[in-house]
């Protein structure tokens, strides 16, 4: 497999090459381009890399798409994963990425000799520091995969790769994504696709959600509604309607995908399991099914204005964090005559306020549909508890995770940011505006070549 720099390295970089016509004017020149370069990226291996919300680690898949629209049965299928590796942050790299997230959250970091002057509490020092260090630690995860799979580097065509959301403000125009690309293609020899956000930003929209699309080119079916829930730090939904294309042929149609952000999902559970248990999160939901719901408390956090505002919208740790949460406990505490609790039972109530606000939102997508299934994908699909409770407030339709249609659950987001990079390749959108907000389709992410 020839890797698409390849292509241009062949020519020496000389436009003036035989397969240019001598008088070709701008137009002939950029078709010229297009069919010599961007053909190669069409089929081929790919990496895709997530980080979400929740910092509990950086998933890596390799994977391969297909361009057949077949609709026959036997037509290859539309992905195929070869690949998987998921690693832990390193526990200091985790601890800046927190501090980050939150406003003036550095003034609490004391830096060792080799980090920013902990006096400045300069937040821009420490996001050039922690962009170096995010991107050494995720070239060492794409190495580790790659050795794992036992394929080389020049056998990979991209690396599709979100970096960290340490600020998401939509309402003002922008969200940072925190990674060196140049990093990452210098340590595994394969160019990088990141900053996916920003454009779609920069024609109106909130840059999020973005996975909605590639849901659509994967998981869409002539036969019944289907809703993508997927439960990351973040809760968010994708809508997809019935599709009488096939699904290999990744149509999209902004008219009819709905997707958008309901709500905090892991980032709270595993904030408040982490402060209360000492564990990074609470395996499949145990101690919060030993707690008690709150019903009180759970009205007062129902109350923030984000679960009423109209979609398309999006959240993040900016919204929803430990302090808002300890903030919300102390105003319950001086508000409620019974202010008996123990952490476990905030712990359920945490959950309930995942499921409540996931569930009240998919409730107006499928509650005339029989035929309709929600599927859940992230760490939260995970949490037995949690999806018992999805189910129980969803008794009219089918409550799966992805693992249904061959993809298990917490690789889903990492195989949508190879998709997109593939997009980005070659040439083809990847927002839905419809989602995101914004006024039309545009190619997403910035490219750096290996």
């Amino acid at each position: 497999m020839t890797k698409p720099r390849s292509t241009i390295d062949n020519k020496n970089n000389d436009l003036s090459d035989s397969s240019v016509p001598e008088n070709s004017d701008a137009l002939s020149l950029a078709e010229t381009l297009e069919q010599t370069v961007f053909e190669s990226f069409d089929e081929g291996l790919y990496i895709g890399m997530m980080s979400g919300t929740s910092l509990d680690g950086m998933d890596a898949v390799l994977c391969q798409f297909s361009n057949d629209s077949s609709a026959e049965e036997d037509s290859q299928a539309p992905m195929r994963l070869l690949a998987t590796h998921s690693q832990d942050f390193p526990p200091r790299l985790r601890e800046v990425l927190l501090a980050l997230c939150q406003p003036n959250g550095v003034k609490k970091l004391i830096a060792s000799d080799a980090e920013p002057n902990s006096e400045s509490h300069s937040e821009l020092e420490w996001f050039g520091w922690a962009s170096r260090e995010y991107g050494e630690f995720a070239s060492e995860v794409v190495n580790t995969l790659l050795t794992q799979a036992d394929i080389d580097a020049e056998s990979v065509l991209a690396i599709g790769c979100h970096g960290q959301t340490v600020r998401h403000r939509p309402q003002m125009g922008f969200s940072l994504q925190l990674v060196d690309a140049n990093i990452i293609a210098e340590r595994t020899g394969i160019s990088v696709v990141s900053d996916f956000r920003r454009r779609d930003m920069a024609v109106g929209g909130q840059g999020a959600p973005l996975v909605p699309a590639f849901h659509q080119a994967l998981f869409a079916t002539p036969d019944s509604t289907r809703v993508l829930l997927n439960l990351g730090g973040i809760a968010n939904i994708t809508v997809l309607p019935v599709n009488d294309k096939p699904v290999n042929e990744a149509v999209i149609n902004n008219n009819a995908v709905i997707g958008y952000d309901t709500g905090p999902a892991n980032l709270l559970l595993d904030a408040w399991a982490a402060l209360h248990t000492g564990k990074d999160y609470d395996a499949g939901g145990a101690w919060a099914q030993s707690g008690q719901i709150i019903e009180p408390l759970l009205n007062q956090l129902l109350a923030h204005p984000f679960f009423a505002k109209p979609y398309p919208k999006s959240t993040g740790r900016e919204d929803f964090n430990l302090a808002w949460l300890q903030a919300e406990l102390q105003t319950f505490e001086q508000t409620t005559v019974d202010t008996r609790y123990a952490a476990a039972d905030v712990q359920a109530t945490l959950t309930e306020l995942t499921a409540i606000s996931a569930s009240s939102q998919l409730t107006q997508f499928i509650k005339n549909d029989k035929h309709s299934a929600v599927y859940v994908c992230g760490g939260g699909a995970l949490n037995d508890y949690l999806m018992s409770r999805l189910r129980t407030h969803l008794p009219q339709c089918s409550v799966e995770t992805t693992a249904s249609l061959g993809l298990e659950p917490t690789w889903v987001e990492a195989v949508a940011f190879a998709w997109l990079a593939r997009q980005t390749l070659i040439g083809e959108t990847g927002n839905l505006p419809a989602v995101t907000g914004a006024s039309k389709n545009v190619v997403l992410g910035q490219v750096c070549f290996a």
